[in-house]
């Protein structure tokens, strides 16, 4: 008997048809067009504002001068300004004690919702965050009526007892009554990026450590901890910058604060009373400029110093 074999035949593969310079053209056409409303606001509202405020400050302005080329006098002048020094020296102090805290209060309040679970850890994550949701005026104002000598609730408690309640915006209390503020209102922001970084861990790493008899404290410490580092140096760049601007909050809560909040309170005020109460645009844009270098100093100094140990971002 005779074995017939029966051979398939071979379909030759199609070519991949690669697409055309015109039609990838015409793609990065399309997108740029999506772009573009981003960067028409982008433009408008940031680059020309900044190019502007860099004219101003290499200019002088005089009633009996008139507008003078000053090149770099002006920022001379900021350095040695005992006023930006005296706000510059505050912000500085403010973020040595309120990046850590925030820091920590964040890595704390993720730490105990990656342990939750069920309906309340989606409402707890909602409460913490939720203060990052209120804009700072608002949630300045809402301080500020808390904090009121007259007619806040710390003092209406106090009366109760017979007790005279401490004015946290005080000469000495300013200081940790704007810690409050800042630490409620940045810490769930902190949180949920701690947070979304744990959720990003490999689960089976912890199930390995309860094997091998770790305890809760443990796996937070020795596992959780270190696996999460990038995202802490993020947010420590963060706050770093944040905190060195320091505006919105002491502005608000100057009219209550009994000049414990002076106009030289911090670099921005500074500028702020600088331009607006005595029209000194030029020097205020070169107070604002000399901020900007203080802050990319003092990040690219952290960025530098990470990356030369190996690895808070690696």
């Amino acid at each position: 008997m005779t074995d017939l074999q029966t051979t398939t035949p071979v379909t030759p593969a199609r070519k991949t048809r690669l697409p055309r310079a015109s039609q990838i053209r015409k793609r990065d056409q399309i997108g740029w067009l999506f772009t573009l409303p981003f960067l028409v606001v982008f433009i408008a509202f940031l680059v020309a504002p900044l190019l502007y405020a860099g004219y101003l400050s290499l200019y002088t302005k005089g009633l009996a001068t008139g507008t003078t080329f000053a090149g770099i006098d002006n920022y001379t002048r900021a350095f040695g300004d005992p006023s930006f020094r005296k706000g510059l020296w505050f912000v500085l102090k403010f973020s040595l004690v309120v990046i850590p805290l925030q820091m920590l209060v964040a890595l704390l309040a993720a730490l105990l919702l990656d342990e939750i679970t069920g309906r309340l850890a989606g409402f707890s994550r909602l409460m913490i965050f939720l203060p990052y949701a209120v804009p700072a005026v608002i949630g300045a104002l809402m301080w500020g009526f808390l904090y009121s000598p007259s007619f806040g609730p710390l003092e209406q408690i106090a009366s109760l007892f017979n007790v005279q309640a401490p004015f946290l915006l005080s000469q000495g209390n300013v200081f940790y009554g704007l810690l409050n503020v800042v630490t409620w209102q940045w810490s769930g922001y902190y949180m949920i990026i701690i947070y979304a970084a744990l959720k990003g861990i490999d689960h089976t790493l912890f199930e390995a450590a309860r094997i091998d008899g770790a305890s809760s404290p443990q796996i937070a410490l020795r596992i959780k901890v270190p696996l999460v580092w990038p995202a802490l140096g993020v947010i420590l760049i963060f706050s770093l910058i944040g905190t060195l601007q320091f505006f919105a909050e002491p502005q608000i809560l100057r009219n209550i604060a009994n000049g414990s909040i002076t106009p030289d309170f911090t670099p921005n005020i500074y500028a702020y009373e600088t331009a607006f109460n005595y029209a000194q645009f030029n020097y205020a844009s070169a107070i604002s400029f000399t901020l900007g270098f203080v802050v990319f100093l003092a990040v690219g100094l952290f960025m530098f110093a990470t990356r030369k140990r190996g690895g808070l971002f690696s």
